[in-house]
């Protein structure tokens, strides 16, 4: 039997084997399953496997050469399925040996073996995905599954002309997928034309989508194209779908059915050579049930669907997408912040209601209040801190502690106060009773120079404020110190006029 020609897109099964009765048997089974196939004997093995972008699975049969065994491990990316060997054991220790054919040959046991040669290719890890030139978006960074997922459905539907409908809590990067939706589609050069639905007022929606011509209504004083234009070769995403007021879901349904639409005031048809990506945050089919959103405007949407993962469902992915986050802001700022382990894992405790957009103001915040420095759990915003860490609180030697009491002593002197009316007098000299050379003078046994100062601070408050009967903002004047300053140390020394 002769091999099936490989169709374009398709990917074919090798099947090895220098027993010309057992492959025209296994030939024979696989063209009944509708398989496309290929075969040749060992030595043509390693030039057939030159290039295994077309191949689905290799089934090696008989006898296998040491050669033919060393392809095996030579192409990871490739499944393999042993048939008839006799020395399988060996073989089956590579992990790309997905399994076995056992004789006699039936359709089930081919059939659940050709669906996981397909999956081996779906689920195969990829280093980077590749937008035409560049990699991917950093919003979409991440290793969980979820993400994997994603990305593979953006490979799945973006070479075709299909609708799709990004679904997803606000925050997760729903623009960013439809952004590489349209780069790696065949529209990748045309434009990508945003429109938020839910941003644009219910009367100019219709100006904003289809444009207008000149004198159509009060205020259009030229033609003005809208988004179906401007995005005319290319792709037109409509977020916030569900914010549409019903009256333009049915205009809109009529221009996605007949792909043409006319300007307002205009009776010209315009063809609309768009790829529509809507998405939204909401429950259209809840929607739908409510009577707010339409149904068959639903199913002309959603031929497509992608769901963005919340940010709560992969944590994992929170080192990734910081790492991400702080390179993209210092190359826009220059500036940066590194996190603790610790810090980290708090925020992966965290349950990021605001998703990733939440995660880069936080970053930013973080690079705003400590740049260029390393940030902790005590650091993070309060409601950021899931982890019970000690905070560091650094002694100083004594000279330092001493020089802030001092200057607490003398402090908000020479700041205005907008307490103190402009008719308020000059500030009068302190005039106290004590003596200059008697406070100045050491006990012979020492003192605690701290002690000493704070309750001479003390004392001379009270002073001031017992001469002016507690009205503090004498109190102040007299002490040359603000009356929000005088305040403060009151309520630090619990100083209160005593009730009568």
């Amino acid at each position: 039997m002769n091999e099936t020609a490989t169709l374009v897109g398709h990917k074919q099964i090798l099947v090895v084997d220098n027993d010309a009765g057992r492959r025209e048997q296994l030939s024979t089974v696989l063209a009944f399953v509708g398989e496309h196939f290929s075969h040749c004997p060992q030595e043509q093995a390693v030039e057939k496997l030159a290039d295994t972008s077309h191949i689905l699975t290799v089934i090696l049969t008989g006898n296998v050469s040491s050669d033919c065994a060393n392809l095996i491990k030579a192409n990871p990316s490739v499944p393999f399925i042993l048939h008839d060997v006799l020395d399988a054991n060996e073989l089956a220790s590579n992990v790309n040996v997905i399994g076995t054919l056992f004789a006699p040959l039936n359709y089930a046991q081919l059939t659940e073996l050709i669906h996981h040669c397909h999956q081996y290719h779906n689920k195969l890890p990829r280093k980077s995905m590749k937008l035409g030139n560049s990699v991917l978006f950093r919003s979409l960074i991440g290793s969980s599954e979820l993400m994997a997922q994603v990305r593979f459905l953006i490979e799945q539907v973006a070479k075709t002309p299909a609708s799709v409908l990004v679904l997803g809590e606000s925050g997760t990067g729903k623009e960013v997928i439809a952004r590489n939706i349209h780069n790696l589609s065949d529209r990748a050069k045309g434009p990508f034309v945003p429109l938020n639905c839910g941003a644009i007022p219910a009367e100019l929606l219709e100006s904003e989508l289809f444009g207008h011509e000149k004198g159509a209504f009060t205020g259009a004083i030229s033609t003005r194209k809208g988004r179906f234009e401007l995005a005319e070769g290319g792709t037109l995403f409509l977020d916030e779908i569900g914010d549409m007021p019903q009256p333009m879901q049915v205009k809109l349904l009529r221009v996605l059915q007949e792909r043409t639409f006319e300007r307002v005031g205009g009776s010209k048809s315009i063809k609309a050579n768009v790829r529509i990506i809507a998405a939204t945050h909401q429950d259209l089919e809840a929607m739908i049930e409510a009577g707010t959103f339409r149904e068959d405007l639903f199913y002309r949407l959603n031929v497509f669907p992608i769901e963005t993962p919340a940010l709560r469902e992969r944590k994992e992915d929170i080192p990734l997408l910081l790492k991400e986050l702080l390179t993209r802001f210092e190359h826009e700022q220059g500036r940066t912040v590194r996190f603790t382990e610790k810090a980290i894992e708090s925020l992966m405790e965290h349950p990021w209601a605001g998703n990733v957009r939440e995660l880069s103001n936080l970053i930013e915040r973080m690079i705003i209040m400590y740049s260029e420095q390393i940030v902790d759990v005590a650091e993070l915003p309060f409601k950021y801190q899931h982890i019970d860490v000690q905070a560091y609180n650094p002694e100083y030697p004594e000279e330092l502690q001493e020089q802030d009491v001092i200057n607490g002593l003398f402090s908000g002197c020479d700041d205005d106060d907008d307490a103190i009316s402009d008719e308020a007098q000059p500030i009068p000299a302190i005039n106290t009773q004590l003596n200059a050379a008697d406070a100045a003078m050491l006990p012979s046994d020492g003192l605690n120079l701290k002690e000493h100062l704070a309750d001479l601070e003390v004392s001379l408050i009270k002073q001031s404020l017992s001469k002016h009967d507690y009205v503090v903002a004498r109190a102040a004047e007299t002490l040359g110190m603000r009356r929000t300053t005088l305040v403060e140390k009151m309520r630090k020394y619990d100083l209160q006029k005593a009730s009568e």
